[in-house]
């Protein structure tokens, strides 16, 4: 199958093609796209390399789909002309996550709503799709009506800048580096938390907060789940975590909670107190699933959970999940 990712030299783009190599997704001809700037560089997928080409040739190359990783504006521009050519087009990016004529995907939770008819496809927003993963198998069991979350989430969240930001802080405590770094941030991120992600909105949330209020109903296809979040910059790497407070219309039981998350796909539990073992971004960096613990009853409210979620935010929350949902409509014959 011949194979487009569009913003191939970034840092999503990047994680695109090894994700592509690792789960051995059928490619027979890589076509790697990026910007001007980028054209006539070359990216290395599977011991081979290949030429980066502009946007216009990678229409022209015809793949059978096309992974966007590339920003929303170059998005809203090109995909709908990779899409009237007939190629079938996955975006990272947020421009489409929210349009309704449009599917808004996480393989586990509703796959099942893509069709034939289905050109442009949106990937979901990093923390909501570790958050959904963790909670679509609880709402079909219980029924949730309200979400609170807080996110801890890594700077490869903003990209390769906000890596360089943190590094060179950290060089310059540690070490007394003289060496300039760029900043990604308004404020020092090493050794400090920044309660802002994206621009500020009227209401006093931010842009992400309102993506995971918003896109989690999308996904679960339920408008009257009730969400709240903040979201918080800290600094790592490894990826994003979650502390999540869930309230469900029926009772539950905690000892069945853990056995439908360990039996859900995508889903790792780790839940064992007593040899304190939870998730952590040190153990799901590099890894696909969504990390699961922390279980444990609210004891201010009834049918209300806590728990705690981890996933690698390159990986489940952009990279992976775009070629799970490739990889489930190649098995559906809609490639």
């Amino acid at each position: 199958m011949k194979v487009a990712v569009v913003g191939a030299t970034g840092l999503v783009g990047s994680k695109m093609l090894q994700v592509l190599a690792e789960r051995n997704f059928p490619v027979t001809e890589l076509v790697p796209v990026a910007s001007e700037r980028s054209v006539g560089k070359e990216v290395e997928f599977k011991g081979k390399k290949y030429k980066v080409v502009c946007m216009a040739d990678g229409i022209a190359a015809k793949p059978a789909v096309a992974i966007f990783s590339a920003g929303g504006g170059t998005s809203l521009e090109w995909a709908p002309q990779f899409a009237a050519a007939g190629i079938k087009v996955i975006d990272n990016s947020s421009a489409w996550r929210m349009d309704p004529t449009k599917k808004l995907v996480v393989p586990e939770v509703n796959a099942d709503v893509l069709t034939a008819d289905d050109f442009i496809i949106a990937n979901p927003n990093c923390s909501t799709i570790q958050m959904v993963v963790a909670l679509q198998p609880l709402h079909a069991k219980y029924k949730i009506t309200r979400v609170i979350v807080s996110t801890y989430q890594s700077v490869t969240g903003t990209g390769k800048k906000a890596v360089d930001q943190l590094f060179g802080e950290r060089a310059k405590a540690e070490k007394g580096s003289t060496e300039e770094y760029p900043m990604a941030y308004k404020y020092q991120i090493d050794l400090n938390v920044i309660p802002q992600i994206d621009v500020f909105l009227d209401n006093g949330y931010t842009k992400e907060e309102i993506k995971m209020v918003k896109e989690t109903c999308k996904i679960m296809q339920d408008d009257n789940i009730r969400v709240t979040a903040t979201t918080v910059r800290i600094p790592v790497i490894g990826g994003h975590s979650e502390s999540v407070n869930v309230e469900f219309e029926n009772e539950f039981d905690l000892y069945e909670v853990k056995e439908l998350l360990s039996t859900a796909p995508g889903i790792i539990l780790q839940n064992d107190d007593a040899n304190q073992i939870y998730p952590m971004p040190l153990w799901a960096h590099e890894k696909d699933e969504v990390f699961v613990g922390r279980l444990r009853r609210d004891e201010t409210q009834p049918k209300t959970l806590n728990m705690w979620i981890v996933s690698d935010n390159l990986r489940k929350g952009a990279a992976t999940n775009a070629v799970q949902i490739a990889e489930y409509m190649m098995g559906k014959g809609l490639l």
